[in-house]
């Protein structure tokens, strides 16, 4: 009757693939077919040789736990850690995500207490059975205090009112809509209400053609630009940036397809992370938000958190967590930006010429010139720096900064640079009628 009753299901003489063909079956969707596939033939292979494990592997899925089953053991690696399919991950959890818990964080298992060989138990064999584990989630937590599994990093300490810190952390918004911005550090912003420059803004925007494309996004790996530029239409003013593998197209760059010769386990390893990724969207004119759908944050350098947070532009990183949405680009605020630096680069420009001529000008003949900046780096704003306004750079799982063991983005293992082509067309405009000259070097 027993045998009747689960019509269909293997036993441990069966061949090897009709095993993972009815274990198949019982996946959570939250792996591509193709992972799930080897990480399952690579179990049913190992546990070919244990028919009672593999058996009582088979009641546990197919009855979806129903009955109490055996530890289910494979052999502890070197560093704890299985490979599947070009990817590394704790087997006990690889395994659970696959017929349990889709979404599940490593740090969220903990084992039954008739589990001989949980993986905490640190035994030579680790126990995979996903009916020998439960997933346990702290109230009031959730998983934003859940150490990265892979950021070894010490965190920032947080030692009283200091607020220095490099790294801004942007947290998801309470219930109740998205939030322009939420940072410890809320100062005004530097030149209170933004309307003075509405006017000028609007007429200047009227006369011009938005661009077919809204950004282009460059993928780079360290200091390497690995595969083409993704370029976005306008027709998709949502795009997803992702570690998946599927081809990339319209509103979906799928970076996991992407080969690149100098990659290094280290990258590998945090590609792995990548997940969802962030979905990048353009509002209005060519304001841009950023949501972080993948389970670890992302690093983001943008002139406009920056801004808001009473910081000099380019100096903070903002960590932005999993789930939040968060703006990061100001179309308006940009192109003043913009206007302002091009005005005080002519303006030096002229002023160090009539230095050089002889014509010391008094104090305060300098236009627009913040007191801090001296003569000779005024006029050494170049084109360059205008169009680091217009661009977004973001680092998947790492941080770089004075708060990390890497110094600049380009010593984090994978991300990407956004060119927002509506700024770009702005930056080209003001200087077109503000032309500077690239800073010459001074003799």
């Amino acid at each position: 009757v027993s045998k009747m009753s689960i019509t269909n299901t293997p036993t441990s003489n069966d061949a090897c693939l009709s095993i993972v063909h009815s274990l198949m079956c019982h996946r959570q969707g939250g792996e591509s077919e193709t992972f799930a596939k080897r990480a399952i033939e690579s179990l049913v292979k190992k546990l070919k040789e244990k028919k009672d494990e593999l058996d009582s592997l088979i009641t546990a899925i197919t009855t979806n736990g129903a009955h109490p089953s055996k530890c289910v053991t494979i052999q502890r690696t070197l560093d704890g850690r299985l490979q599947v399919a070009g990817r590394k991950g704790f087997p006990h959890v690889i395994y659970a995500r696959l017929w349990r818990w889709p979404d599940l964080h490593k740090n969220e298992l903990k084992h039954v207490k008739y589990c001989q060989f949980a993986f905490d138990l640190k035994a030579d064999n680790v126990c995979v059975n996903p009916y020998h584990y439960e997933r346990v989630v702290s109230p009031g937590i959730g998983t934003l205090m859940v150490k990265d599994e892979y950021e070894f990093e010490n965190q920032p300490s947080h030692s009283g009112a200091d607020s220095h810190h490099q790294t801004i952390q942007h947290q998801p918004s309470r219930p109740g809509g998205p939030q322009e911005f939420s940072s410890p550090a809320l100062l005004p912003s530097p030149e209170g209400s933004s309307s003075a420059s509405t006017s000028a803004f609007s007429s200047l925007a009227a006369g011009a053609s938005t661009p077919d494309y809204w950004c282009s996004i460059a993928y780079f790996e360290m200091d390497v630009q690995v595969g083409e530029t993704f370029k976005v239409p306008a027709s998709c003013p949502t795009v997803t940036v992702d570690g998946y593998v599927d081809p990339s197209g319209g509103d979906r760059f799928c970076l996991g397809q992407l080969s690149n010769v100098h990659r290094t386990e280290a990258i590998e390893r945090a590609r792995l992370h990548i997940g969802k990724g962030v979905q990048l969207e353009c509002k209005g004119e060519g304001d841009v938000w950023v949501r972080c759908l993948s389970d670890h944050a992302v690093f983001v350098q943008s002139y406009y958190l920056d801004r808001e947070a009473g910081r000099a532009p380019g100096d903070a990183v903002h960590k932005i967590y999993p789930s939040a949405y968060i703006k990061v680009f100001d179309l308006r605020q940009c192109h003043r930006q913009m206007q302002q630096q091009a005005a005080t680069a002519q303006a030096a420009a002229a002023a160090q010429a009539a230095a050089v001529a002889g014509n010391i000008p008094g104090p305060g003949s300098v236009g627009g010139i913040a007191p801090a900046i001296s003569l000779s780096a005024a006029a050494g704003i170049g084109v360059d720096d205008l169009r680091r306004l217009c661009i977004l750079r973001m680092s998947f799982v790492k941080g770089w900064g004075p708060d990390y063991p890497r110094q600049s983005i380009k010593e984090t293992p994978c991300w990407i640079e956004i060119h927002l082509h509506r700024a770009l067309q702005l930056l080209d405009e003001v200087l077109h009628t503000m032309p500077i000259a690239d800073p010459q070097p001074l003799d």
